[in-house]
């Protein structure tokens, strides 16, 4: 492999771990505003 290959390796790894943690991120806070929710309305 060239430098430039392992550059795009190293790359997209971190990008797709990026996205993973942005993905969990948005689904915890839609499960917390769901909950939020619940408990306003009585």
């Amino acid at each position: 492999m060239d430098g430039i290959d392992v550059v795009m390796v190293i790359a997209i790894i971190l990008f797709a771990r990026l996205g993973v943690r942005l993905l969990g991120g948005y689904r915890k806070m839609k499960n917390n505003n769901k909950k939020d929710s619940h408990k306003k309305e009585p």
